[in-house]
């Protein structure tokens, strides 16, 4: 891996010019606040819903940011991208909306509703066997030197980090409309593209926010590589219900980012998951997929304590995601 120059990694600045990029494009998000949370947890708690994102997720914000700033020669070739559900959803979608086709390369166990939706949205999708060990990458690029395509990656791009940094931005302002700051952010993690670029946004507005990745419990490699110091690699490639979170290893972009900005990890178990899926439907009326619910499980479970003291603070969570096949959900709001 070669090592990325610090001058070049994206900055507050390439956050607030995709602001403009996508201003009247992506949808502002509600930043939600429930008294029924913030008894539960003694702090003022708010959910960052881009679970009502186009696509639900927050990952449209990125690839319609990188995808808008091609040039028009190179528009009809198209884009590629790789990715288990929610950025092939937000590269189609931001394609689509750019009059550019998309080829899309997923794994063959992703969740059907994802595999299907990205086919709706108007994208070809080559499918490949991750248990098998197949190279996502690879068959992206051919596909990209064959055609001559733009490859979109899922978070490892400064355009791509500074579309979802905007989110970080919508937070502070919203926030300060209430005469609030954040005092403790958490976000999830796979590749890092989300918390480096909302720790930039955040940050930007409200520097004494203390920020914090949470991750899957055996995919956390985030949490281990701040611990390190560099960037390690999980051992699991499968096996968390948080199939948008298994990155193998943190961004060569953004985990200097991270690593600056944030520096400190929790991370959560597929059962405190589950509960935290099953409580957003029962008590918030909401629909978070299982990656897109890490936040909330981190704090419902305790994962800060004797960390940080959230009580009577401005706590936020980022619902990044809820893109769930029915079957799925069905059995864990069951329990």
């Amino acid at each position: 891996m070669g090592h990325i120059d610090q001058k070049l990694l994206p900055t507050a600045a390439d956050v607030e010019a995709a602001v403009t990029r996508l201003k009247g494009v992506a949808v502002r998000t509600p930043l939600i606040n429930t008294p029924v949370l913030d008894e539960r947890l003694g702090a003022r708690v708010f959910l960052k819903a881009e679970i009502l994102q186009r696509t639900g997720s927050f990952k449209f914000r990125g690839a319609y940011n990188r995808i808008s700033q091609i040039p028009a020669e190179r528009r009809a070739a198209g884009v590629v991208a790789y990715s288990s559900g929610n950025h092939a959803q937000g590269v189609a979608a931001a394609a689509k909306l750019l009059g550019m086709p998309a080829t899309i390369v997923m794994p063959d166990d992703a969740p059907k509703a994802k595999l299907s939706r990205t086919r709706a949205l108007g994208a070809e999708v080559v499918t490949y066997d991750r248990v098998g060990g197949a190279d996502r990458a690879a068959i992206a690029e051919r596909i990209v030197k064959e055609r001559g395509a733009t490859l979109v990656p899922p978070y490892d791009d400064p355009q791509i980090i500074a579309g979802q940094g905007t989110i970080g931005v919508e937070i502070a302002e919203d926030l300060d409309r209430l005469g609030l700051k954040p005092d403790i952010v958490v976000v999830g993690a796979s590749g890092g593209g989300l918390a480096a670029g909302v720790s930039l946004g955040i940050k930007s507005r409200a520097a004494s926010a203390r920020l914090f990745t949470a991750e899957p419990k055996d995919f956390d490699d985030t949490l281990r590589s701040f611990v390190r110091g560099e960037r390690v690699a999980n051992e699991k490639i499968t096996g968390s219900i948080c199939d948008a979170l298994m990155s193998n290893t943190p961004g060569e972009w953004t985990f200097p980012i991270n690593k600056e900005l944030i520096g400190q990890g929790i991370a959560a178990s597929d059962e405190e998951v589950a509960t935290a899926v099953r409580y957003a439907f029962n008590e918030l009326k909401l629909v978070v997929e299982p990656g897109g619910a890490i936040g909330l499980a981190s704090l419902l479970a305790g994962k800060l304590d004797g960390i940080v003291d959230i009580r009577g603070k401005t706590v936020v969570a980022i619902l990044s995601g809820g893109n769930v096949d029915p079957e799925m959900y069905a059995k864990l709001i069951a329990g």
